[in-house]
């Protein structure tokens, strides 16, 4: 069959490709290591993976990690930064916070995002208002144009005071750029927003990382077949063309996390789960995101790598604990991570040349990882090496090689508790009232012991598991979302203006959706509030708010202020943001049903596992298509498949769904 859809998740360290048979009936599930310096190779091996040619694939929606991986290693492409004359040292001088408040031995600040040297300023003034007090001659335009030409670089990023009020002098220094730089990014068009530091930065992101992507892009473009269209994964959950990311590549920040919480959001809501966290496990780093109420939680002002990003993006916490995280001893004391053996040379256990323990190791020897499997269908597992490094450390240690192995099992475990408590407790809510949603690499095999710690009494591995964000990618609908300034205060209430800035910004992020072929009738639209009581720093978010009710709008936010902070004032409140997202139509139907065993499967192998309490079992192992759907099993036991591995203690229990889910039951210390 020709016209497949595949979604592609290109990671630290493998590549996951789910593909979807133009009927839906068939999806195909496969990994293959990533190739950091050829993206597009890691493509097109998935491609063939799911014993596809690329003439058979009608659609792509992938992923990448190549925005992510650029800021957080900072990795950045010279750029010109242009501003308003007296302001251009906003991009250093930022806000007044120090990173660590008690660490007086690291620097106050992050280095900034462009050098003195080149920072160049033009006269040209706006009020707050956006009304014009100094024009922008054509003068200035051409000395800031010879002089950017004359240090070299090809990337330049504009922000002049108050552009997200009037942005005319920044279109009209763009137009010009747009004639001699190849990369040129305007702040009006990436954060039309109040706050002078995160627009400026968000901005300069944006255009470092333009020529990376467009190259990645062209690449694309030359391998993949004519009738085939790919589009990338953006970071608040949707989907984008080829042309709006060419232009906006900061989108892709979190590109991957976001696709595993689409496919988390789409999981729940066919389960009838309200309240979730992502626990998505892999190679370098562990990513935990929320879903409240059946709704992932989306935040336009996010820190990476030390920098302030202003755009929508799934709110996503990021941790350096992965299976490829390295153990060692600092100070005596036994740490896990956040440095990581990554995909080249990999942990120990991959055989290709890591000579330090990990979390993979730990996992290999505690007999969690199957001995005789080949992981990502390339590479086949060498327990003896895990051995040797895991015992290294255990006898600097003072511990067998087994209880050195367990120690970083609990290290790692209570490093991501501890994110998982920092994205409930921290914001107000009881972690015991969610579900943990288990998926990557590594998430079901870690995911019973981070949830006791936690309190968490239930646990869901998703069907696909293992290329769960793949799946989140290939069910994508396109949309786009942008957040722009309001600033009305309630006892100023203009009706008019609102409906006119809310109708100019549905227009604009609707014109691509209808470009891509999208009838207007089928598009969903839907707006976030960001309001605050006057003389507050940041505002609460609201859902669906009543925009032509100010009365209740402000009911709305009184509730919202109350449960987040604990009480209300009803004082004069501020309209300060408007996010706006429309979206195409849902591609991601109902899971189809999968057959299971018709009887208590036998076991396919047994293996001697080590629990974190210490205690050792001979355990069954079980495949995971031949479990019986709703039949209770009590651990302790493994599950496997192709991808990857479920692990179940003494004492827990899992039941099989008819859609393939695995549904744990978590006993807790009492």
């Amino acid at each position: 069959m020709s016209d497949w859809r595949l979604g592609i998740d290109i990671g630290g360290t493998f590549t996951d490709v789910i593909a979807v048979s133009p009927d839906g009936t068939n999806r195909r599930s496969a990994k293959v290591p990533s190739k950091p310096a050829e993206p597009v190779q890691a493509i097109v091996e998935a491609i063939a993976a799911v014993d596809l040619a690329w003439d058979e694939v009608s659609e792509i929606v992938h992923g990448t990690t190549l925005v992510t991986n650029d800021i957080v290693e900072h990795n950045f492409r010279p750029c010109a930064l242009i501003a308003t004359t007296g302001f251009s040292d906003s991009i250093e001088i930022g806000r007044t916070s120090r990173r660590a408040l008690y660490r007086l031995d690291l620097p106050p600040k992050v280095t900034p995002l462009v050098p003195a040297d080149l920072r160049f300023e033009v006269e040209e003034r706006l009020l707050a208002d956006g009304t014009v007090l100094t024009e922008l001659a054509d003068s200035e335009i051409d000395r800031v144009i010879a002089a950017i030409r004359q240090s070299g670089v090809d990337t330049v990023a504009v922000c002049l005071l108050h552009a997200f009020q009037n942005p005319a002098h920044e279109i009209k220094l763009g137009e010009r750029l747009a004639q001699h730089f190849p990369n040129v990014s305007l702040s009006h068009d990436i954060s039309p927003e109040i706050r002078e530091f995160e627009r400026m930065s968000t901005t300069v992101l944006n255009a470092m990382m333009m020529g990376k992507i467009r190259a990645h892009l062209q690449r694309i473009e030359e391998t993949k077949a004519p009738n085939s269209r790919v589009h990338l994964m953006h970071s608040a959950s949707g989907m984008a063309t080829p042309e709006l990311i060419a232009e906006r590549p900061l989108m892709l920040a979190m590109s991957g996390p976001a696709a595993g919480a689409l496919a988390t959001t789409e999981m729940a809501r066919a389960l009838g789960i309200g309240n979730a966290l992502t626990f998505d496990m892999g190679g370098t780093t562990t990513d935990v995101c929320l879903i409240v109420d059946g709704r992932a939680e989306v935040a336009a002002n996010r820190e990476l790598g030390g920098q302030r990003i202003r755009l929508p993006m799934v709110a996503v916490d990021s941790i350096g604990a992965g299976g490829g995280s390295i153990a060692r001893l600092v100070s005596g004391a036994l740490e896990v991570g956040p440095r990581s053996a990554g995909a080249t040379p990999g942990p120990a256990c991959y055989g290709k040349g890591g000579s330090l323990p990990t979390v993979s190791d730990a996992d290999m020897v505690l007999g969690y990882l199957n001995p005789a499997r080949t992981l990502g269908g390339s590479v086949p597992l060498q327990p003896q090496l895990a051995e040797e490094v895991i015992g290294a450390l255990g006898a600097e240690m003072g511990f067998d090689v087994r209880e050195a192995a367990v120690g970083i099992t609990r290290v790692v475990h209570a490093t991501m508790a501890r994110a998982l408590r920092k994205a409930t407790v921290e914001r107000g809510l009881d972690i015991r009232s969610f579900d943990l949603v288990a998926f990557g690499g590594a998430g079901p095999m870690h995911a019973v012991e981070v949830a006791r710690i936690c309190g968490i009494r239930r646990i869901v591995v998703p069907m696909f598991s293992s290329g769960f964000s793949a799946l989140g990618c290939v069910d994508a609908a396109m949309s786009y979302s942008r957040q722009f300034t309001v600033n009305m205060k309630s006892r100023d209430w203009d009706q008019t203006r609102l409906d006119a800035l809310l109708k100019e910004e549905i227009d604009t992020l609707s014109k691509a959706l209808i470009e891509a072929g999208h009838d207007w009738d089928s598009l969903r639209i839907s707006h976030t509030a960001g309001i605050r009581y006057s003389g507050q720093s940041y505002e609460t978010p609201i859902h669906g708010p009543a925009f032509t009710d100010p009365e209740q709008l402000g009911a709305q936010f009184d509730a919202a202020h109350r449960a987040v902070y604990g009480y209300a004032t009803g004082e004069t409140w501020e309209l300060m943001t408007v996010r706006t997202e429309v979206t195409g139509p849902a591609r991601g139907g109902d899971a189809a049903k999968i057959a299971g065993g018709l009887a208590t499967p036998a076991p396919v192998g047994w293996r001697e596992v080590t629990f974190e309490t210490g205690e050792s079992a001979r355990t069954p192992v079980y495949a995971r298509d031949a479990l019986v759907v709703d039949a209770v099993m009590p651990g302790p036991l493994i599950v496997e498949d192709d991808w990857s591995t479920v692990v179940i203690p003494p004492r827990d229990s899992l039941r099989r769904d008819a859609t393939g889910n695995l549904h744990i039951e978590v006993e807790l210390p009492q």
